[in-house]
């Protein structure tokens, strides 16, 4: 059989340009019109009318909404709950995938089995977890009340439950980020006297910074989003234990449609800019994974 090293060299340039598939163009066309109508009825028109329902009434409505108390007190608590669940999801992300990836252990199956099992349980049946556990006829209800620390129906419920839903985001785009890597790096660093901590800031962490950034980005997105597990541990209180997902829905079930789509708009913003952000990350991780690749 001859090879491409024997073909001749306009052979082997025509073989090169050849169409990946046998597919006539009038079906490569309807599978991409298919796709990007698809797109425009579930993606587009949707995101677009939240925009325009949002300054239907002007930009004035929109920034009373943002201004009231009700709605202000919710943006503080999604961002405060995102603040304290990234960063704790952060490190529990790296440390996870550090261990796995890095030592063998009995329960490495079993402990990344509970990594994704936030994927599979529903965020209401997270919820209705941490109320079985500390709410007001759970075991731990007397020793809580006697500390004063209320977990249900206040902020370190909504903490708890939003770190539940997310804690996997982390951890899932470092684990095989690790693997593809390898630990040659850090052996070879150790073996030329480098410490643990110089090894980890000085190798892996620069390795894995996109891959991180990613997830971070992905956690972030979520717990300023989460509805399902937060609205059953916070108790919908106004002003007090409201994110901005429960704010939505109290000014919709109120008919106070401007304020709700206002209220989305944000949450659509910020799904925007997560999109971009990703896009970039996926754009710099791609490029240094084609320089590593050139280097070695």
């Amino acid at each position: 059989m001859a090879t491409d090293a024997a073909l001749p060299a306009a052979t082997t340039l025509r073989l090169s340009r050849a169409a990946p598939t046998t597919e006539r163009p009038w079906a490569k066309w309807t599978l991409i019109v298919i796709a990007v109508l698809f797109l425009v009825g579930t993606l587009v028109l949707p995101l677009a009318t939240v925009f325009f329902q949002a300054f239907l009434k002007g930009p004035d409505v929109v920034w009373a909404t943002f201004a009231d108390p009700d709605g202000a007190a919710a943006i503080e608590l999604t961002l405060l709950v995102a603040a304290i669940a990234v960063p704790a999801n952060l490190i529990f992300g790296v440390c996870a995938a550090w261990s796995i990836v890095k030592f063998d252990f009995r329960g490495k199956s079993f402990l990344i089995t509970l990594i994704d099992l936030p994927f599979s349980v529903s965020p209401v049946v997270s919820g209705m977890i941490y109320v079985i556990l500390f709410g007001a006829n759970s075991a731990l209800s007397p020793f809580l009340h006697s500390i004063n620390l209320q977990i249900t129906f206040a902020v370190p419920g909504i903490v708890l439950a939003t770190i539940f839903v997310t804690f996997p985001f982390v951890a899932r785009e470092l684990i095989p980020l690790m693997q593809d890597q390898g630990s040659g790096e850090e052996e070879a660093a150790i073996s030329l006297g480098a410490s643990g901590w110089q090894t980890f800031w000085r190798v892996t962490l620069p390795n894995i910074r996109w891959g991180l950034l990613y997830g971070v980005l992905l956690c972030n997105a979520r717990a300023m989003g989460e509805f399902g597990a937060v609205s059953v541990i916070s108790g919908h209180i106004r002003g007090v234990t409201n994110t901005i997902p429960l704010h939505i829905e109290i000014l919709y079930d109120s008919y106070n449609f401007a304020g709700a789509f206002a209220m989305a708009s944000l949450l659509a913003l910020l799904a925007l800019v997560t999109l971009v952000a990703k896009t970039f990350l996926e754009w710099r991780y791609a490029d240094e994974l084609a320089g590593g690749t050139r280097r070695h």
